[in-house]
């Protein structure tokens, strides 16, 4: 469980693009702005890109079906976590992407030792 937090173009949906294509992706890798969700497959990994910018509610929570796509065989990368607040299960890392006056900075957390072992690997 990845949370990707950041102001609207921070970088949340460039970074997945980079690390779809990394791992060798090379289909076209959009926002789910409208949609909720994208679904991947690459690397025998499954990887759900949700954007819950315009998420508003948990009756709309239960009835999107998202609560079984956190089963533990997905690796899920969370736009908008705080949309989902309570909802969802806490996230194993955090990247937190800010926007400066000459770049940009993303600030990683890990709260897992799954997390941490990930970023450890970087």
């Amino acid at each position: 469980m990845i949370y990707l937090r950041g102001n609207l173009g921070a970088g949340k949906t460039s970074f997945v693009r980079a690390l779809l294509q990394c791992l060798g992706y090379t289909g076209r890798v959009k926002s789910p702005t409208y949609t909720l969700v994208e679904r991947y497959e690459v690397s025998g990994l499954h990887l759900l890109h949700f954007d819950l910018y315009r998420f508003r509610d948990e009756e709309e929570w239960e009835g999107s079906g998202f609560r079984d796509e956190f089963d533990g065989h997905n690796i899920c990368l969370v736009e908008w976590p705080e949309q989902a607040t309570g909802l969802l299960p806490p996230a194993d890392i955090s990247l937190t992407f800010e926007i400066l006056q000459d770049g940009r900075e993303v600030l990683l957390h890990a709260y897992t030792a799954a997390g941490q072992q990930c970023l450890n690997a970087l």
